[in-house]
C-alpha cells in the first residue's frame, strides 16, 4: 500500500504548517472512492483511479491529496492538460502539498519545460528547509532530462 502510505504523508498537519505529521489516518479512514482510486493507481488502471478519484472529489472539494492523485492519473493516462489543472488545483488548496509540487514538476519535464520543472524543485526546497524524498526524486529526475537531452 504505498500509495496509501503517500497519500496519507501530505495530509495537512492539524496544529500548524511548521510542525510535521506525525499520525497517519487509518487505512478505513479514507473517503471509500479515495481509497479505492488510490487502488487503481496502484494497478495503473488510470481511466478507473480518474473515476473514482473525480467522484472523491466532488464530495470532498478541499482535499489536496485527491486533487494530486487525479492530477497523476491524468498524466499517467496521457491527458497532461486536465494533469496541470488538477495540480494547480492541488496546489491552490495546499501551496505546501510536497507530492503536488514534485509530480507538477514531472509533468513540466514531460512536456520537455525543465525551466518550469526547475521553479517546482526551487519550491520544494523552499518547503522542505532540508533534504526531502520529493526534492531529491525532482532533482533526479531532472538530472536525468539533462543527461538525456546532452547525448
Amino acid at each position: 500500500m504505498a500509495v496509501l502510505a503517500a497519500a496519507c504523508a501530505n495530509l495537512p498537519p492539524t496544529s500548524t504548517l511548521a510542525e510535521p505529521v506525525t499520525d497517519a489516518p487509518a487505512e478505513g479512514t479514507l473517503e471509500p472512492d479515495f481509497a479505492e482510486g488510490l487502488k487503481a493507481i496502484e494497478m495503473k488502471d488510470w481511466k478507473a483511479a480518474i473515476r473514482l478519484l473525480s467522484s472523491a472529489a466532488l464530495r470532498d472539494t478541499r482535499n489536496a491529496d485527491i486533487q494530486n492523485y487525479l492530477a497523476y492519473a491524468y498524466r499517467n493516462s496521457g491527458d497532461p492538460e486536465l494533469a496541470f489543472r488538477h495540480y494547480n488545483h492541488a496546489l491552490e488548496l495546499n501551496p505546501r502539498h510536497r507530492g503536488a509540487h514534485e509530480y507538477l514538476g514531472e509533468a513540466y519535464l514531460m512536456i520537455g519545460n525543465v525551466s518550469k520543472a526547475e521553479e517546482q524543485l526551487a519550491e520544494l526546497r523552499k518547503i522542505c528547509l532540508i533534504s526531502c524524498e520529493e526534492a531529491d526524486h525532482l532533482a533526479q529526475k531532472i538530472a536525468e532530462f539533462h543527461a538525456k537531452a546532452t547525448k
